[in-house]
């Protein structure tokens, strides 16, 4: 199916639901697009069953559009694409009734608009927008990680307990019921995390939960193993850890979106994941694993090579590196130097430093929770992942809190180094068996050398809390969601009617800032334009033999936007004159438009402000037709000049008074 026949199709069903400010959520199965509808009663049944390519209509919990395998995912991606989310997601609010709301709540609305406007302009570097996606697949997996986690650390407990002769063997059944019920979430994490990579990627969640699944090597057996291509040594499940696994599912992503565009609708529900998860498992298995088994044992030998040195030098670095071995899921392979340790001297030394490294992170979210308290949502994450994170649980802050954060986690890594520099400086302070970090990790150090091993812990937290506060704190991270409110409230204050508005009596004309027609608001395909939400409106459909943008009013340039497709005027009487040119050009990046004015500037009505190429908006499948707002109208009679068709430079939209 051909990418306009898709757009069609996505397009007509909006039209017959009421459009997407009537959809409060979509998805889709094999066959049907399912959308959570706001008000049934805007629903056109009958039109969305005539439309070509719809099959039938299903109206149950959700409202069920049938066009078929195949079809289906290039309809709802199309459909989510066009207002900016991603399925399943919440939809925006695009259409408010502003008849039954207060000045208080249109500022509100209004503010939250601006906001999600302004954080889509923020420049998104490659570094941010992996962490965003890092962040994305691991915070739903958050309340999960703290239950487990605290399970997992009360179990830890009590094993430690055990082993070191404190409590009787009566315990356990109920340790081993603990960890079962902790393993649920650690043993399949990768499993977990292919499922929300896929939900990040716009992959299909059970393809990239069973590539996940792939790296535990299920059906592999000792006697028969899988051989890694590179050193030939005999692979191990988890091999290449959760960033491999996020890795290799975006890759699925990739060739999963190609097969839709190549194969035929008719067996693409056959042939795509088949064809999929045959390609990436054995690209994960044979490639992914192998490389990092590759880097693990480089990593094994540097680690050895560091112990030898011995020192305060050898704590600082394996405390320091200790945590991105974590997030590559190479620590596994320290297990069996850990056994060996113990075999032969009855404790492993390196068990203590590595587990400062989780001293660190405990240091840094305490930073974190007090530097940016008014970040209620940090804070919150912060809230439930440290208890866990104490006992010796690292993944609920490393993958929730400091990673997506970035600098945190390098901050937290020199913590870490710090209480690995005492414990290694110290010396001889050693595990009787293996265990978690943290707290937890306290009843297995050997006789004698509990308290160096706590002020190892002490340190770390010191360490990871200071280098953080000072150096680890992200701008963004500091404001919360009220202030970040607030501010942007202040901002298009102005915008809203409110009787305290400042305004200057006399009267003015607004002329149109394009050469063309004007045509109905009812043509602009934009429901809070067409509804005259922001304020009264003309629109005109531009002459596209004229590329040049006029001043509607005598006055001064406010605003002009980043991406040059909105200017902002004040004019002599006070009102704000809002140009705005097509409809979703803000898509465009300034591409296409040329502004000559910033704000501050004085103009004369019919200055020539700039240009605009209107064939890149064409290209672009964007509405030309360009509106003139007064956004603040509520303190003015504005008399619009509408019977008119044709319309110059010089020609008057509107005359307005106080």
């Amino acid at each position: 199916m051909t990418d306009a026949k898709v757009k069609q199709i996505a397009q007509a069903i909006y039209a017959n639901v009421g459009g997407p400010g009537n959809v409060a959520k979509l998805i889709h199965c094999m066959t049907r697009v399912r959308m959570t509808i706001k008000d049934p009663s805007l629903v056109n049944m009958a039109g969305l069953k005539q439309i070509d390519g719809v099959m039938g209509v299903v109206d149950d919990d959700t409202l069920q559009v049938i066009v078929g395998p195949g079809t289906v995912n290039k309809v709802a991606e199309e459909m989510v694409r066009e207002v900016g989310v991603k399925l399943g997601d919440p939809f925006p609010e695009t259409v408010m009734d502003t008849s039954k709301m207060t000045d208080k709540e249109i500022v509100e609305a209004k503010a939250a608009q601006v906001k999600a406007a302004q954080k889509a302009k923020q420049k998104q570097t490659p570094v941010k927008r992996i962490l965003k996606s890092i962040s994305n697949i691991f915070i739903p997996l958050i309340p999960a990680f703290v239950g487990a986690g605290l399970i997992g650390g009360i179990a830890a407990v009590l094993s430690n307990l055990l082993v070191a002769g404190d409590i009787s063997k009566s315990w356990t059944d109920l340790i081993l019921v603990l960890n079962i019920i902790k393993n649920g979430v650690f043993a399949y994490l990768s499993v977990y995390v292919g499922i929300n990579s896929a939900t990040e990627f716009g992959a299909t969640p059970g393809l990239g939960g069973v590539i996940g699944a792939v790296t535990l090597l299920n059906g592999m057996t000792p006697e028969a193993p899988l051989h890694n291509i590179f050193n030939g040594q005999p692979m191990s499940a988890g091999q290449g850890g959760i960033i491999g696994v996020i890795f290799a599912v975006w890759v699925l992503s990739l060739v999963e979106k190609q097969l839709h565009r190549w194969v035929p609708d008719s067996i693409d529900i056959i042939v795509t994941p088949t064809i999929t998860l045959l390609v990436i498992g054995i690209f994960t298995i044979f490639l992914v694993m192998p490389v990092a088994g590759v880097i693990s044992s480089s990593l094994v030998g540097a680690i050895n090579w560091i112990l030898n040195i011995g020192g305060a030098f050898s704590g600082f670095a394996l405390g320091a590196l200790f945590l991105p071995m974590v997030m590559f899921g190479l620590h596994q392979i320290l297990t069996p130097i850990h056994i060996e340790m113990i075999n032969k001297t009855g404790a492993t030394p390196l068990l203590p430093i590595l587990a400062m490294a989780g001293a660190g992170q405990v240091g840094a979210a305490f930073a974190l929770w007090i530097k940016c308290r008014r970040n209620r949502q940090l804070t919150n994450l912060i809230k439930g992942a440290l208890p866990v994170g104490i006992l010796g649980i690292g993944e609920p802050l490393i993958y929730g809190v400091t990673l997506p954060l970035g600098r945190p986690f390098i901050t937290a890594c020199i913590g870490g180094g710090i209480g690995g520099a005492v414990v290694g400086g110290l010396g001889h302070v050693g595990a009787i068996a293996i265990g978690p970090s943290g707290v937890a990790l306290i009843p297995l150090i050997t006789n004698g050398h509990i308290y160096a091993y706590v002020l190892g812990l002490l340190a770390g937290y010191v360490g990871g809390f200071v280098a953080t506060y000072f150096f680890g704190i992200p701008k963004d991270a500091l404001v919360g969601d009220a202030e970040v409110n607030a501010e942007v409230q202040n901002e298009v204050q102005d915008d809203v009617p409110n009787s305290s508005t400042a305004v200057r009596s006399g009267s003015v004309t607004v002329t149109t800032p394009v050469s063309g027609k004007i045509v109905g608001l009812d043509q602009v395909p934009d429901p809070m334009m067409a509804q005259e939400v922001m304020g009264k409106s003309v629109a005109v459909m531009p002459d596209e033999t004229d590329s040049q943008i006029y001043a509607p009013v005598d006055g001064k340039v406010t605003m002009v936007a980043d991406t040059k497709h909105a200017v902002g005027f004040q004019d002599e009487i006070g009102e704000e004159v809002l140009v705005h040119i097509g409809v979703d050009t803000v898509k465009l990046n300034g591409k296409g438009f040329e502004i000559n004015v910033q704000a501050g500037d004085q103009v004369h009505q019919g200055d020539v402000i700039g240009k605009v190429d209107w064939s890149v908006i064409r290209e672009a499948q964007l509405a030309p037709v360009t509106l003139t707002i007064i956004t603040n109208s509520g303190d003015y009679q504005v008399d619009k000049k509408i019977g008119q068709t044709d319309v110059q430079a010089t020609s008057i939209l509107m005359e307005n008074q106080r």
